[in-house]
């Protein structure tokens, strides 16, 4: 097997890499064993203790009840618009929900002078933070859902100091209960606190439940660039800690009343999220379905709680709708970083955007920072691709000898071979030098790869010049075009004797081809390609010139 094998061996794994990894996002995840159970309108907490030893769990488990059926037309009521200096959100009185969120320091896909707007009840995207209070189906008491009419003393609140508070009330039969939004300065995390006074003369239990709905849509979806758009679940104590549950798996396989300790669960897409993450130490139950009119939740139940007559007490849990930020959600819940996604090459992406993000703190620039990066990896990697190139350039100096060789003994592969290993040894050639560190520097070309598709603060990041988006595609495909002749220069410094006539044609329409398909790439991708290429035509080019002047003769 000759050098060029294995060039063609280096691009197949290449390429066989980042469709595995594609199609990672749409693999089916297998699901614990499924239990059958009515299905109910409000998720309920269970009704009989099982383990009341337990304590904080909840009393008997959260069964297979079905996520709260969505109809087609959202009921609306009063209109709450709340903005802080990261988000502006719309509260609708009916169910108290979360209905329109939009982050007012990421620029719109389209427009980035108009904040990217992530969730709406309205047009085609719907997307919805939901939550309530669910009681035993015997309960006497009443509890308000997420379909309830909640009321406000007004109609719009605006943040002036380090904190806001939004407050909804809801009674009836004696339960008083009061929802309360807390917002911080320069967050994105919400708190959702339920006060609940009973004022009957019995006691009160129900759990807390929250829940995020949305269809499909995904207006910034690439279709060159596919990226996981759907729910996800996170238990820190299974093997499998973060699963993927995609909209075609939620079809056919619901996850019902899955108990974990902690844990979270979240809608995720390219660049964003939103994440619940109830009580760290609780025994938190989840659920992920399909609803009515191609929508799907994921939430969680959290454990019943009492509160006995006279009392007061309150249930909260957490709220994320902003960016995919590794320290930020890192500080939320365990594994919540999880949801920026580098597949199995995590390992080494991971390190990778600490260097990124280390470099971009002194230049200022996230494309210069790209730069130094790739200088920094072609360094790392120097004498590895030394190795190789000087392989090349010995086969490219010896390619007339090769070519004669094919001439004469082309026809009889046997003889031919033999007489190519016999030059092979005499000129110290090695065929199979180059192997190696091509196949040891791919995972991590591919783990940046991966790093510069799913870091957000690579969105709408300029570069310079027409460059102002290194997450968009160049405008004027400037960026293709000079990869796709750096890649020809390289080819030229290739040796093509041991290639047949028809390899031969391929691997020259192989330039145009990566052009072509770089032409959709965001520019920060593309200019990483273009830098590897330049320095290793560069490395090369020096190698080659060295070995054909006879300057090298190891």
């Amino acid at each position: 097997m000759n050098m060029r094998s294995f060039w063609w061996l280096a691009l197949a794994f290449t390429l066989t890499w980042i469709w595995l990894e594609w199609m990672q996002f749409g693999a089916q995840k297998e699901q614990q064993v499924l239990q059958s159970s009515a299905q109910q309108e409000v998720p309920a907490a269970a009704q009989a203790p099982t383990d009341a030893s337990v304590p904080g769990a909840n009393l008997g488990r959260v069964g297979n009840e079905s996520v709260p059926v969505i109809a087609e037309s959202i009921g609306s009521g009063q209109r709450i618009k709340v903005v802080t200096d990261t988000l502006e959100l719309v509260i609708d009185t009916q169910g108290g929900d979360i209905r329109d969120a939009k982050l007012l320091t990421y620029g719109a896909t389209e427009d980035p002078l108009q904040p990217f707007h992530l969730m709406s009840d309205q047009g085609a995207l719907i997307y919805m933070a939901q939550n309530g209070l669910a009681t035993q189906q015997n309960a006497k008491l009443p509890a308000p859902t997420h379909k309830d009419l909640w009321s406000a003393s007004r109609s719009e609140y605006v943040m002036t100091g380090d904190t806001l508070e939004v407050p909804l009330t809801w009674q009836k039969e004696g339960i008083e209960v009061t929802k309360l939004y807390r917002f911080t300065k320069g967050q994105h995390l919400i708190q959702v606190v339920y006060q609940v006074r009973n004022l009957s003369n019995e006691a009160w239990a129900g759990s807390l439940y929250s829940q995020l709905v949305r269809n499909r849509h995904n207006p910034d979806e690439n279709w060159m660039m596919y990226t996981y758009t759907g729910p996800v679940l996170y238990d820190g104590n299974a093997e499998e800690k973060y699963v993927k549950h995609s909209f075609d798996d939620l079809n056919t396989q619901p996850v019902n009343g899955r108990t974990v300790t902690g844990g979270w669960a979240a809608m995720i897409q390219q660049y964003f999220l939103t994440a619940i993450v109830p009580d760290q130490s609780a025994q938190n139950s989840y659920y992920a379905k399909p609803l009515e009119g191609g929508r799907y939740a994921v939430g969680v139940v959290e454990p019943l709680t009492e509160v006995a007559p006279g009392q007061m007490k309150e249930l909260s849990s957490q709220l994320y709708i902003g960016p995919e930020l590794q320290n930020v959600l890192a500080e939320i819940a365990p594994g919540l970083e999880l949801t920026i996604d580098y597949g199995v090459l995590t390992f080494l992406a991971e390190p990778l955007f600490w260097i990124l993000d280390w470099i971009h703190g002194f230049v200022g620039n996230w494309g210069v920072a790209i730069i130094i990066l790739t200088l920094l990896i072609k360094l790392v990697f120097y004498k590895l691709s030394e190795t190789s190139y000087r392989s090349m350039a010995r086969l490219r100096k010896f390619q007339p000898k090769l070519q004669q060789l094919k001439e004469n003994y082309g026809d009889d592969k046997a003889l031919f071979q033999q007489k190519l290993m016999k030059l092979y040894k005499e000129e110290k050639i090695n065929p199979l030098g180059g192997c190696l560190p091509i196949l040891i520097q791919m995972p991590v070309f591919i783990a940046l790869y991966w790093v510069l598709l799913y870091s957000v603060e690579m969105r709408q990041a300029p570069f310079m010049l027409w460059i102002q988006d290194l997450s968009a595609m160049d405008p004027y495909f400037i960026l293709p075009v000079l990869m796709g002749i750096t890649m020809f220069i390289q080819q030229k410094l290739n040796p093509s004797a041991m290639m047949d006539e028809m390899q031969q044609k391929v691997f020259k329409l192989l330039p145009f081809i990566f052009t072509f398909f770089f032409l959709w790439f965001p520019a920060g991708l593309v200019l990483y390609w273009l830098v590897n290429n330049i320095l290793s035509v560069a490395q090369q080019w020096y190698i080659t010139r060295k070995i054909e002047a006879g300057e090298e003769t190891k």
